[in-house]
């Protein structure tokens, strides 16, 4: 049976994971990638070290699968979108690759926003321009780095960085440009965007615009040396993450809006036609004439990994020491805590939010009483809240009323509940544990002729899925909370500014 590979490098680790044609996964190998936080607000990755850890990951995932490189047969990969990866005219890495996380433009994105300049790319590419931008970050190096922007040879993406070390072939697929360089209408590169953004410069170094389902170069001699695949193989262009999860939970389409509740608080819904609103990015779909409509923001499930990693670091390696899971050790913890009243509020916005970049996280209404469940619950259900203000703004826009949800924290049923009762609405998760890997081995299983259409997901998917209802009850209680906990967040906000301020005075 053929089988499939899909890379899926997010901003901890990078993955590869090996499925047969059925669907299957036949080994998933994850490869931490260091990040590098060299001063506030700067989050980045060295780029050659990226490309090592995903090379061995393949290498492992294949040996683990009990199948040879010659069995696989075309090779995709998704990776975090938004961030910058540049290249010089070599094609080499032109400094660290920069994440999704950074903020370090926070400067550049204040100035425009006291212009009319966000209005203008608004309708112009579907979206207004944010801290971590490609565009908003070339408009950094460019009045800070300047050097660095006069080498730039090449503007990438995460995944097409990888792309270019397993083929030594330049591209971008229409999901990662239209993150900040095309036209809304047209789905093309901009001329007349880049002129407002004050990139005409780097204009020559946006490479082809691809297909997600389409070859777009073949596995190298020396790629197949470090990654066990067999030089010639396929590579399809692959896709945004954003777009790939929702690809492979089947929620890549009008009527559902997929949830990926992981890094970043991910909410999307397809449409049709472009619908542009500031609190979403219209970007473009993998099919051309359709548009992917995402409302974002650094705010999910890495307020819970910061928790864990922070503050329950002694159970998390006992937990893995005995091969065990430290989520499975805290479930029970989670579960009573949500069962119970408690004033506790939490507010998710360790790396940003829906209302700024100034805003921060933090507990509200905590008391000596409260022991870590508690404050996992809070840390959970603002988790959720946050989800709810994306969703329903996209509900304002589309009439989608079926929620798919995937992302680490949806293995556990009773967050699965949480989200259907903070959401008010029936919640499907599927058992699909590598979604966005899975959306990458679609498309490169399209390009070869394996599948008819990036689409055509040839698994069960009713027998992989499981529906949560909203508890009347429950969704009564989580109401009056989420509307206490988005009026704090309001009335927080001068008070944001003025704990922002207090960086700027401790480095003087």
């Amino acid at each position: 049976m053929a089988c499939l590979l899909g890379i899926d490098n997010g901003l901890t680790v990078t993955k590869a994971v090996v499925f047969d044609e059925s669907g299957t996964t036949l080994a998933v190998c994850r490869e931490r990638v260091a990040q590098s936080l060299p001063r506030p607000h700067h989050v980045e990755r060295d780029m050659d070290g990226l490309w090592d850890a995903t090379a061995r990951a393949i290498r492992t995932a294949l040996e683990q699968s009990g199948r040879s490189g010659s069995d696989i047969v075309a090779v995709a990969a998704t990776a975090h979108g938004d961030g910058l990866y540049l290249v010089d005219c070599g094609g080499a890495a032109l400094g660290p690759g920069i994440l999704s996380l950074d903020s370090r433009a926070g400067d550049t994105l204040s100035a425009w926003q006291r212009t009319e300049l966000p209005e203008q790319t608004l309708s112009l590419s579907g979206q207004q321009p944010h801290v971590s931008a490609p565009s908003t970050l070339l408009a950094w190096i460019r009045d800070h780095e300047p050097a660095r922007y006069a080498r730039i040879g090449h503007v990438l993406g995460c995944k097409d960085w990888l792309r270019l070390c397993l083929t030594g072939e330049l591209g971008m697929d229409r999901t990662e440009a239209s993150t900040a360089f095309t036209d809304v209408n047209t789905q093309d590169y901009s001329p007349a965007l880049l002129e407002l953004l004050g990139l005409s410069a780097v204009q020559h170094a946006l490479p082809p615009m691809l297909h997600s389902a389409s070859v777009a170069g073949r596995v190298t001699r020396k790629a197949a040396a470090v990654t066990g695949l067999v030089e010639g193989t396929p590579v399809a262009a692959g896709l945004h993450d954003v777009t790939a999860s929702a690809l492979g939970i089947g929620a890549h389409r009008p009527d559902v809006v997929g949830i990926v509740a992981g890094t970043y608080s991910i909410n999307e819904v397809l449409s049709t036609t472009p619908a542009t609103d500031p609190r979403w990015f219209c970007r473009s779909a993998v099919r051309p004439g359709q548009w992917n409509n995402m409302a974002i923001s650094p705010a999910s499930a890495t307020n819970y990994d910061w928790f864990i990693d922070t503050l329950c670091t002694a159970e998390r390696d006992a937990a893995a020491a005995d091969g065990h899971s430290v989520h499975e050790q805290l479930a029970p913890e989670i579960s009573a805590a949500l069962a119970r009243p408690s004033t506790l509020l939490y507010h998710p916005y360790l790396y940003g939010s829906p209302h700024g970049a100034v805003a921060s996280a933090g507990f509200l209404g905590l008391h000596g009483w409260h022991g870590r469940g508690d404050m996992l619950a809070a840390v959970l259900e603002g988790i959720a809240f946050n989800h709810r203000v994306h969703v329903d703004a996209l509900r304002e826009g589309f009439p989608a009323r079926d929620i798919r949800l995937t992302g680490g924290i949806s293995r556990n049923p009773r967050i699965a509940q949480l989200f259907a009762d903070v959401l008010g609405l029936p919640v499907t998760v599927s058992a699909t544990e590598e979604a966005a890997a899975w959306g990458a081995a679609l498309c490169a299983g399209a390009a070869v002729g394996l599948y008819t259409d990036f689409d055509a997901d040839p698994r069960p998917l009713a027998a992989l899925e499981v529906r949560f209802e909203p508890d009347p009850t429950e969704q009564a209680i989580r109401e009056r909370r989420y509307r206490i906990h988005q009026q704090v967040a309001g009335g927080l906000m001068p008070h944001w500014e003025a704990l922002a301020d207090l960086e700027a005075l401790a480095t003087q």
